[in-house]
């Protein structure tokens, strides 16, 4: 009995999860290149955002969110490189350079905030030499409210409990960088 019941959870679940929502990049290929490079800290990297699309996205979606986080870095805690959140439904993509905050090339109402490098908008891999190639994970969450209710001023970490709070789905794309 316990068995029938615990495989028809264990079903259920993946019913729930089993949605499609996917997240794509053709400027990635599984390694960063050179565009999607820090400049600073040593790096003399663009310092460009890659293009994102994303489609399948759960009933009840009301927003989207995009993070870019490095759990190998030597922190104790990973490196947040890009949180951008209450991006409108109707955006299905963002396109390469969305992450420069001067370029204004974001969806109306969308926010760019606080990276681990101090400021708002993307921020490049940087890992440091030796270190090997450090792992990068772009998110795409659909959430269930319109908006997180926070600003440009909001820490990445304050950002991921309110994403995790709200999302009904997410999908990623991983591509590594080592120096």
């Amino acid at each position: 009995m316990f068995k029938k019941i615990l495989f028809g959870l264990t079903l259920s679940v993946s019913v729930l999860f089993a949605d499609g929502f996917t997240l794509v990049s053709d400027d990635l290929s599984g390694q960063l290149t050179n565009d999607q490079v820090f400049n600073g800290f040593g790096c003399s990297g663009k310092n460009i955002s890659p293009a994102l699309s994303w489609k399948n996205a759960p009933k009840g979606t009301k927003s989207f969110a995009i993070t870019m986080y490095d759990k190998d870095a030597p922190t104790g805690s990973g490196w947040w490189h890009w949180v951008v959140f209450d991006i409108p439904t109707n955006v299905t993509s963002l396109p390469k350079n969305s992450g420069d905050v001067l370029e204004n090339l974001m969806p109306k109402g969308a926010i760019q905030s606080v990276t681990d490098f101090g400021k708002s908008g993307y921020g490049g891999a940087c890992p440091p030499v030796g270190h090997g190639a450090h792992q990068y994970v772009i998110t795409i969450y659909a959430l269930d409210v319109d908006t997180l209710g926070l600003d440009a001023n909001a820490k990445a970490a304050l950002v991921g409990f309110m994403l995790n709070a709200h999302t009904l789905s997410k999908a990623s794309v991983i591509a590594y960088y080592g120096r």
